[in-house]
């Protein structure tokens, strides 16, 4: 039986959950990080509090780092708006959009024995081109790595690479096999969650992109179709 909208709508829903699942542990750690330095900061401004003598130097240089951790927790928390489809943003340039979801996506891969790997030309430059809905380029993003992190187990490393003026190419390298590594496997989603071409294609048809798509390779046009 054909999926009826609402149920394709439900079907990309979930691929966006889980997607933002396997972020998640990169986005606490990046606001949980400031909270550490915030509350060695407290600790030594008490200590100095009590001194006989106060350090007025030390006193305001403490009080400098807790003000730029707090700035940094603010930013953070705020963050989180960016994967919100229901706010309009001011779009995203493509540098920042191969920087910032690698930057996510990094750790958790290389604990699965995945390189990330950036290609020339995507390096930021002087009044690049910014692209529309930057929220839902991100879930494109990552699903495209994700497709190919869960669908090819013998890869070594995802190459990503500038096409044109307005596309990105996902390259998987092959690579040993991982399947007897019970810690690279933790690290890989269940086969209920794997994003395969199917999840890929839900929620690209969901957010109006382009992608085309073979067992180790993806072409996302970063403009809606």
């Amino acid at each position: 039986m054909k999926a009826s909208p609402g149920a394709r709508s439900w079907i990309a829903a979930g691929v966006r959950h889980e997607l933002l699942t396997r972020v998640l542990p990169a986005l606490r750690h990046d606001m949980a990080a400031p909270m550490s330095v915030i509350r060695m900061g407290l600790l030594m401004l008490k200590r100095q509090a009590s001194a006989p003598a106060v350090d007025e130097a030390a006193w305001e240089e403490r009080i400098a780092l807790v003000e730029d951790q707090v700035v940094a927790l603010v930013s953070g928390v705020r963050s989180l708006r960016d994967w919100e489809l229901a706010v309009s943003d001011d779009g995203i340039t493509r540098s920042a959009l191969v920087a910032q979801c690698t930057g996510l996506m990094r750790t958790a891969f290389e604990f699965s024995g995945i390189g990330l790997q950036v290609g020339d030309g995507l390096e930021p430059e002087e009044a690049e081109p910014r692209f529309p809905a930057g929220a839902a380029m991100r879930y494109m993003f990552l699903g495209a790595l994700s497709y190919l992190h869960d669908s090819a187990p013998q890869i070594s490393a995802i190459r990503v690479e500038a096409e044109g003026a307005d596309a990105l190419r996902f390259t998987a390298a092959p690579g040993a096999s991982d399947a007897a590594d019970p810690m690279k496997q933790a690290h890989r989603a269940p086969r209920k969650l794997a994003i395969d071409v199917i999840a890929l294609q839900s929620l690209a048809d969901d957010l109006g992109y382009a992608v085309a798509v073979d067992r180790h390779t993806v072409r996302l046009t970063l403009a809606p179709a």
